[in-house]
């Protein structure tokens, strides 16, 4: 047993209201520069849709992650010899159409507008020439139409669904979405660090994150087709690549990464996963529907006296296992089992997860008039017996988060729903009846999972959303510089040349 840590991020889909202040908080922090203004390391979607870049779940056309063969799996980008042939063209690039042409505006024209009978307006401008434009694109351009047939239909993510489904989910009435919040999901089996030929991104030992090496990095662009999530973006003025780093530089100081930590909706949680490193290459391999199972066989039980054990034998201090212990990621995903990977038919075995919403049910049109399609009485149980009728098909919430497995959002949906009930008869009306007890039963989970699932979902401190490990860079500094007080932050104004007293 090889036992790691990885620091992991987990959204709860459920409670995000698409406000993309965790987008804007990253963009001023790290891509608020020149060749970064496409890129968007934190972007929220909405879904059913297309997606930032357009269609980057089209795996034929963009040929990221990995394919079973007779060897295990290999890249599905290309293999050594084909890799070398297109080192100087390839075809599944991402071209900036695909993103979009960044753009700003002409604010000049505010004030300087001759006078005429109309409001001066600041003209846009490409950020890249300079010149007027007509925006055509977004980082998240079908927001206000997504659900609609005019997005939804090129969704991959319908592949599997009904026609007549599909007709409802088009139907003015019935548009429903749900909002994605995406970063890099810094994978156990990355894809993007596979393709790189120059050796240039590498996975840190002490937390899981996937860096680039900007000095080793020479602008073969490999990685941004490889990686099947498009989480890895070129610079244009540069010329090195770059990607999410999970705000590593805030995490060793014990803050929450900058997407997380403005999150309105809190929808974001961070801890530490222990896992086994040695299972890694059977978890990629395995048939696409024992896809998910394999990774949470991957992810170890940090309470199991053999894996604590493991663990300080490879060098985790007890205070990374005393994080492992309290992680909100541990508890979602593999003790409560609500929470999963985004495409895990990718293979890259991605450790950010996304517990799946809910949704409201199909409604009907009688008599020119629109209602839910339940009965009256008792809707909570309506809705729980009847999942097909929620107007997120679940057939698409699997195709999105279980590799097409229906049986694994059913369970987590049910459970979720649940909990709903179960505080709804016990704070609305004082009492849990034996119907709900059954209900709760069949559920797979008991009055004290609930409560805890409860807690955590609506009422956690930031201690109890965010659990960090020591990072211990005293130690650190101290292995590589010899004092680590050289190597001390301080306050105060920054200079070039440093005054000297009495110069």
């Amino acid at each position: 047993m090889d036992v790691r840590a990885h620091m992991s991020m987990l959204f709860h889909l459920d409670k995000c209201i698409g406000c993309h202040t965790c987008s804007v908080a990253c963009k001023n922090l790290w891509t608020d520069r020149k060749g970064a203004e496409y890129m968007w390391w934190n972007n929220v979607e909405t879904r059913p849709g297309t997606g930032y870049p357009t269609g980057w779940e089209d795996q034929e056309h963009y040929r990221g992650g990995w394919e079973k063969s007779w060897v295990g799996v290999e890249l599905k980008l290309h293999n050594r010899p084909q890799g070398l042939a297109n080192l100087f063209y390839n075809p599944a690039l991402p071209e900036l159409d695909d993103y979009y042409e960044p753009f700003t505006f002409r604010y000049e024209d505010l004030f300087s507008a001759p006078e005429g009978d109309h409001q001066p307006t600041a003209v846009p401008i490409s950020a890249i020439t300079g010149d007027p434009i007509d925006i055509e694109a977004g980082p998240n351009w079908d927001d206000d139409l997504s659900g609609s047939n005019i997005y939804a239909a090129n969704d991959p993510n319908m592949a599997g669904i009904a026609t007549e489904v599909r007709e409802q989910m088009s139907e003015i009435e019935r548009v429903v979405f749900n909002y994605l919040p995406r970063i890099c999901n810094h994978c156990l089996n990355p894809a993007c660090v596979a393709a790189c030929p120059s050796g240039a991104i590498y996975k840190r030992g002490e937390d899981g994150v996937v860096l680039v090496d900007e000095d080793k990095c020479r602008a073969w662009r490999m990685c941004v087709s490889a990686c099947p999530y498009k989480k890895v973006y070129y610079n244009w003025s540069t010329g090195k690549s770059e990607k999410c780093i999970l705000c590593f530089p805030r995490m060793e100081t014990g803050q929450a990464p900058a997407c997380a930590h403005s999150c309105v909706g809190r929808i974001r949680y961070m801890g530490v996963l222990l896992y086994d490193a040695d299972l890694i290459q059977w978890a990629a391999e395995g048939p696409e529907e024992e896809l998910f199972d394999r990774q949470n066989e991957v992810i170890l039980d940090p309470f199991d006296p053999a894996v604590v054990a493991a663990a300080r034998q490879n060098g985790l201090d007890d205070g990374t296992i005393a994080a492992a212990q309290n992680s909100p990621a541990y508890k979602f995903v593999k003790e409560w089992k609500l929470a999963l990977p985004l495409h895990a038919e990718y293979r890259t075995i991605a450790m950010m997860f996304y517990i799946p919403p809910l949704s409201p049910v199909v409604s009907t049109i009688e008599q020119g008039l629109v209602r839910l399609d339940i009965s009256p009485d008792q809707i909570d149980f309506e809705l729980f017996r009847g999942l097909e009728k929620a107007r997120l098909p679940i057939k698409y919430l699997a195709n999105l988060f279980s590799a097409g497995n229906e049986e694994v959002i059913e369970g987590i949906l049910r459970k979720m729903l649940a909990v709903r009930i179960y505080k709804r008869r016990q704070s609305v009306e004082g009492f849990i009846d034996e119907a709900t007890e059954a209900l709760i039963e069949s559920a797979g989970t008991t009055p004290e999972e609930i409560e805890a699932i409860y807690r955590m979902t609506t009422l956690p401190t930031m201690e109890e959303r965010f659990v960090f490990p020591p990072y211990h860079r005293e130690m650190s500094a101290q292995t590589v510089y010899g004092d680590p007080l050289a190597r001390k932050g301080e306050t105060g104004f920054g200079y070039t040349d440093a005054p000297k007293r009495g110069a």
